[in-house]
């Protein structure tokens, strides 16, 4: 794929990173596209120059996208419109990251400075595994999954989708979270946590719906 001109969707402080991040990968220019255009003209160094509908329309004008709202479901939800719309999907892995050759990332995934994903894990698509958050061997993740900076995953983990995994939160091997869930920051996960849960706390045990 040439990494010329790159079109992020969401011109949120998450963008900014994203932005950063593909610049620092190679990308020669960013330029992004948010509903609240033409209100919203920048997102400080980089330009909006239009909405969702006007990015559909301009699919020409960029090489690749990817969807840079922080939200999981909605974020996975505009993924999805974009690969409808047959639009080219980028992956970013910023160049201090560390990801093992082994690993697998899926299509509009981005992987911030100081990341560490090992051996054989899985990512899916639209998922953010954000600054110095670790994933380590044989873990599973499924589309639209937020690991927030500093979390840590030991190995064999499961993550179901547009899962959320706060802010340094630490997750035990071989544990099994399911889809929608939200892990708060600091939390440490020692056993399953079902579908549509809130957990915090050490241990995170409570659950609260």
């Amino acid at each position: 794929m040439k990494l010329n001109r790159l079109a992020l969707l969401g011109a949120s402080g998450h963008g900014k990173v994203v932005a950063d991040a593909a610049l620092a990968a190679g990308w020669r220019s960013v330029v992004f596209f948010d509903d609240a255009w033409p209100e919203r003209r920048d997102n400080r160094h980089w330009p909006v120059i239009g909405d969702l509908a006007m990015m559909l329309a301009k699919s020409g004008s960029f090489d690749a996208a990817i969807v840079s709202i922080g939200n999981c479901q909605v974020r996975w939800q505009k993924q999805r419109a974009l690969v409808a719309a047959g639009i080219p999907l980028a992956t970013v892995v910023h160049p201090r990251a560390c990801v093992s050759g082994f690993a697998t990332l899926g299509d509009g995934t981005v992987v911030m400075a100081g990341a560490v994903i090992n051996a054989d894990a899985v990512i899916g698509g639209a998922c953010i595994v954000n600054t110095s958050a670790s994933i380590d061997h044989d873990c599973t993740l499924s589309h639209g999954v937020h690991v927030s900076p500093g979390a840590n995953l030991s190995g064999s983990v499961r993550v179901g989708a547009c899962s959320w995994i706060g802010v340094g939160a630490v997750v035990r091997q071989g544990i099994e979270i399911g889809a929608d869930v939200m892990v708060g920051a600091g939390a440490v996960v020692v056993k399953p946590v079902k579908d549509g849960s809130t957990v915090v706390g050490n241990p995170a045990g409570d659950h609260m719906n």
